[in-house]
């Protein structure tokens, strides 16, 4: 008789999360139906000042999805058409379209080659004269080293904006993801640590004068009803989604913990995994782990082997910023960003999430380790030895 086959470890569990908030959830959005209270209201109000306490700024205000939080937040604090914006080279590309959207032009820098997180000498090495803003990105769950990228900006007088959509409740040296800038956006996609039931996002920050200009862009650029100071969008955060993040808010302090958990018993299962590198952590800042990412020789014929044997890994990215068809007129080839380039064919997504069990994780990483070693061999080569070069 044939063994069963053992369930998939998928790369993230929003069926078993939802299902810690479904009650809640339910009661909340029937008394929006039985109010009718589709846009706005009290329960957008909660969430914003919510989030705002837990972040520890001043103002959020809610938006339609992350990208649109971004395009506002640049906004906000002064981009405009022509203007540069410093960027990591390895982030999901909508990090740069919103500087496109604006009419800015992104400048892609490389990263460390320790943690993938923007590396401020690049970025001092990138400022020029048309040079408006810097956008550090939070990857995987951890915080930039902001106090170089702040020194650089001090030095120009250029605005920071962090994309804070994977970082979301995160801390350095005592400071809040979110809170390290002059604005920052968030994106409550369904997979990041706090997700909503479909699309929205945030802008964050402690100056009162952004925060109105964003709720003005965000608005039309209405003040009041049909008058339009400004050319603005409509992006607005949909109620029922205001009542999902509630609920999930409450208990995010919680499941980031049980992440950092369950990164924990991975770098322990994998410490010693021939071929598997491992991303040191940052001794001031308290990381959220949106995902656990290694690295690995023959990532791609490794990946195959994990998606052959039942385990959902991801890569988060693939592609560099730079080398994307979309970014092809900035004229930066391969080898512009060494750092980011190589580890783009390195870096794989492991199963994580906060409902993640010790036998899952026990088989992602044997699965790991069998894969490492088969492809090793049929290389020709053990996978060490690959990554040692």
């Amino acid at each position: 008789m044939t063994p069963p086959i053992p369930p998939t470890v998928p790369l993230m569990d929003l069926v078993a999360q939802h299902a810690e908030v479904a009650d809640e959830v339910r009661a909340g959005v029937e008394d929006v139906m039985r109010r009718a209270a589709f846009v706005g209201g009290p329960e957008v109000r909660a969430f914003e000042e919510a989030y705002a306490q837990f972040v520890g700024a001043r103002h959020c205000i809610g938006v339609a999805n992350g990208t649109d939080a971004l395009e506002l937040a640049l906004r906000a604090v002064g981009v405009g058409p022509g203007d540069e914006v410093v960027l990591p080279a390895n982030t999901f590309v909508a990090t740069a379209e919103a500087v496109s959207r604006i009419g800015a032009v992104p400048r892609p820098v490389d990263v460390d080659d320790e943690r993938l997180l923007l590396d401020a000498e690049a970025v001092a090495a990138a400022v020029g004269p048309r040079t408006r803003a810097i956008v550090p990105v939070h990857l995987f769950g951890r915080v930039v080293p902001m106090e170089p990228v702040e020194a650089v900006a001090a030095a120009h007088g250029l605005r920071v904006v962090e994309d804070a959509a994977q970082a979301q409740g995160a801390h350095r040296a005592g400071r809040s993801a979110g809170a390290l800038g002059d604005a920052a956006a968030t994106s409550f996609y369904p997979g990041k640590n706090l997700g909503a039931a479909g699309d929205a996002g945030a802008v964050t920050t402690g100056d009162e004068e952004v925060a109105a200009r964003v709720r003005l862009l965000a608005a039309h650029g209405s003040p009041r009803k049909y008058v339009h100071d400004v050319v603005g969008m409509n992006s607005r955060l949909d109620t029922v989604q205001a009542v999902v993040l509630s609920a999930k808010l409450r208990r995010l302090a919680r499941w980031n913990e049980l992440r950092r958990e369950a990164s924990r018993r991975y770098d322990a299962l994998l410490a010693d995994v021939a071929g598997v590198r491992l991303s040191p952590g940052d001794p001031e800042a308290t990381d959220v782990q949106h995902l656990y990412v290694v690295r690995v020789p023959h990532r791609d014929r490794v990946w195959a082997s994990l998606r052959e044997a039942g385990v959902e890994a991801g890569v988060h990215y693939p592609t560099p910023v730079h080398l994307t068809g979309a970014y092809r007129h900035l004229g930066l080839g391969p080898g512009s960003f060494p750092v980011a380039e190589r580890a783009a064919g390195e870096i794989l997504s492991l199963p994580l999430f906060p409902q993640i069990t010790e036998a899952q994780q026990e088989r992602v990483a044997a699965c790991l380790a069998r894969a490492l070693r088969d492809v090793g061999a049929a290389s020709g080569s053990s996978a060490a030895a690959v990554a040692a070069r």
